[in-house]
């Protein structure tokens, strides 16, 4: 049978109804997934199979035990199966297909068997036996050919990869764990492509990397992209990594199907398990979960940080918990070949958060700073909305680079990539929008062409940088005593807690001791207040002179105030006056009141003082700039500058649709009255 694309996940998919009852819907992929892959070994090795089962039966009778790679080269293939079965003659015997099919399982050579471990399959083939349903499952599967020439290793990848979507969404996973479509990641190669021109070289070797690999999409594309489009001479070794186990094995095994080096696929959080320690590559590209929190690794991150600072990978800085997208950049950027060596290229994409979230002196802020200040972000290219499988958010891809020609030295080019996009037939998922190659084109070109336009914007890296100053103003209160002012004291922790702090400082004590003692508590309160009350209604407007009132009433009633509680009261007594006398320190400088505290963010670009006497001064005579507070923060608004003012409609347009409004409400209100 021979189906386009849709319609072989479409049949896969359907395979899945026979599961309904006996498995939930979140347990499907366990059983679809896996069969999947072996369905494509058992097509790929077909051919070959009697070849392998003759060698092998030979290098048996032969004694000759090392059989990897005389059975290699029969299969065809860096891996083989040496038991008699596959899906077709598995149907021959319908009592015995579950111990059949262990024996299949068994019978691949060790390097694919131990990448299907991973699917932890041998209980699901029990517990299809058990229910009946693993002879419909197989014959179902049987009926499909995925054999390379009639579904090719691009095709197949985006089938496995809109599976994995389908069960994704089955499970309510989060946004962030998405795919990404063929037409971004060729995109985002060609990006890599267009600046490095050394790539052209004949026989040139090129190692890829990709620390989130998925089901290694990025990787085999990427290579396809530089041998089809760049050249055919080149050497691209591919490396990746992936969490996912399931996932991995899909990776690793189509890997192993395109004769590629299997091994060079690790598995594992590249956070906490970065199995290539010490590697580094000459192109990167990655699409990590967005807004997807790492938690899981946080003591893990947050050692490595604080041992290793810039000699390991997170010296820079750590972003929010909720979103670990930035560690991934600092990761790939710490693996980037070095500047003697050619140096490496990035393309990650990202959707708009780590763009701007973070204030100045955030962990966000401070890995865009070091990215930027160390003049590595060459370019950000802004993508259409709806072009991600799960997620219909815009998003960005940013390319880094340790080796920037010289013309974009000291620069970054912003490109407005949103409106180029075609609609699809049909939908998959939130993907409604594709690029199509002749938009790839012209994004690229204007890439190369480096040039200003409305969709190109080109700026120093100091445009994105920014001083946060502290605006100060002097703190002035006066204090009176008043009922309201009163009620705001009962409110104050220290105030309230004489009432009970006694009772529970010392829990060793007698029940009636404790109650003695908030009794005391109590009664206190009450002297505080009764004290207060007899300073009378004066309105005091310097803190010195009500301060020396407070004192001497506490005195002569004989109230014991300690520092905590007088603070308490001289904060719920007073109120902001800018006709009061300024409060000072011990040294005489005016204290800041930390109500009217505000912050200016200044260009890089600008002085500082200057900003600061031409904007503030004006309006806040009195404000001065705290300086140990000043910090120097980085953002990119993408959207900002690329911004087009839309004009309002005039009113009488305006006031025209509202009257036709009025006169179409009108209508239908009398066609239902009649």
């Amino acid at each position: 049978m021979n189906y386009n694309f849709q319609e072989k996940v479409n049949f896969i998919w359907s395979i899945a109804d026979l599961l309904r009852g006996d498995y939930k819907q979140t347990e499907f992929q366990d059983v679809i997934l896996p069969l999947t892959v072996l369905k494509r070994l058992d097509d790929v090795l077909e051919p070959t199979k009697e070849k392998v089962l003759k060698k092998n039966r030979e290098l048996k009778e032969k004694g000759i035990e090392n059989k990897d790679l005389i059975l290699t080269r029969a299969s065809g293939y860096p891996f083989y199966n040496i038991s008699k079965f596959t899906f077709q003659n598995l149907l021959q015997d319908a009592n015995n297909i579950a111990k059949n099919l262990h024996n299949y399982i068994n019978g691949f050579s060790e390097n694919m068997y131990n990448i299907l471990e991973n699917f932890e399959f041998d209980n699901e083939i029990k517990k299809l036996d058990e229910a009946n349903l693993l002879y419909q499952i197989i014959q179902r599967f049987n009926e499909m050919d995925l054999h390379p020439d009639v579904v090719s290793n691009h095709e197949m990848g985006t089938i496995f990869e809109e599976l994995i979507r389908r069960f994704s969404e089955q499970s309510n996973e989060t946004a962030g764990e998405h795919f990404t479509p063929r037409e971004v990641i060729r995109l985002m190669v060609r990006l890599l492509i267009a600046g490095n021109g050394s790539l052209k070289q004949k026989n040139i070797i090129r190692a890829i990397y990709d620390p989130a690999c998925g089901t290694g999409g990025m990787l085999t594309t990427a290579k396809d992209e530089i041998i089809e489009h760049v050249n055919p001479t080149a050497q691209v070794f591919l490396f990746g990594q992936e969490l996912n186990p399931k996932t991995f094995a899909i990776a690793k095994s189509d890997i192993l199907i395109k004769g590629e080096d299997a091994d060079n696929i690790k598995k594992g959080n590249s956070f906490s398990e970065d199995h290539l320690t010490g590697k580094t590559f000459d192109l990167m590209l990655s699409n990590p979960p967005f807004g997807v929190e790492w938690k899981k690794v946080e003591s893990f991150v947050r050692k490595e940080a604080e041992e290793f600072g810039f000699e390991g990978r997170f010296g820079a800085g750590l972003p929010r918990i909720s979103d670990g997208s930035l560690l991934f950049i600092q990761h790939m950027i710490s693996k980037i070949k070095p500047v003697r060596e050619g140096g490496g290229r990035i393309a990650i994409v990202f959707n708009g958060s780590p763009l701007f979230t973070g204030d100045a002196g955030s962990g966000e802020s401070e890995i865009r700073k070091w990215i930027i200040g160390n003049d590595w972000l060459e370019a950000i290219i802004g993508l259409p909305d709806q072009l991600f499988y799960n997620t219909g958010i815009y998003t960005y891809i940013w390319i880094v680079t340790n080796n920037k020609p010289k013309e974009r030295k000291g620069k970054v080019q912003l490109i407005d990539a949103r409106e180029y996009y075609e609609k699809m037939r049909k939908s998959f998922g939130n993907k409604r929008n594709y690029i199509s190659d002749e938009q790839i084109s012209a994004v690229v070109n204007i890439y190369k062409s480096f040039k200003e336009s409305d969709k190109s914007k080109i700026f120093s890296n100091d445009d994105f940088g920014y001083y946060k100053i502290t605006v100060e103003r002097p703190l002035q209160l006066n204090f009176h005593v008043s009922d309201d002012r009163i009620e705001l004291l009962k409110e104050e922790k220290a105030f309230q807690n004489l009432d009970v702090a006694a009772g529970f400082s010392q829990r060793k004590r007698k029940k009636d001791k404790q109650l003695k003692e908030i009794e005391e508590g109590k009664k206190k309160q009450g002297k505080i207040i009764k004290a207060l009350k007899s300073i009378g209604n004066t309105l005091y407007k310097n803190k010195d002179k009500f301060e020396a009132v407070l004192d001497n009433v506490f005195m002569e009633h004989k109230i014991d105030v300690d520092k905590s509680l007088k603070k308490a009261i001289l904060k719920a007594l007073s109120e902001h006056d800018e006709t009061a006398d300024i409060i000072c320190d011990k040294n005489g400088n005016p204290e800041p009141n930390p109500d009217l505290r505000d912050y200016e963010n200044i260009p890089l670009k600008e002085d500082i003082y200057e900003y600061f006497k031409r904007e503030v001064k004006p309006h806040l005579p009195d404000a001065w700039i705290d300086e140990k507070k000043t910090k120097v923060g980085y953002e990119i608004s993408f959207t900002k500058y690329f911004y087009k003012y839309s004009p309002l409609r005039p009113l009488d347009e305006i006031t025209g649709d509202i009257k036709t409004l009025e006169e179409e409400t009108r209508r239908l209100m009398e066609e239902v009255l009649e």
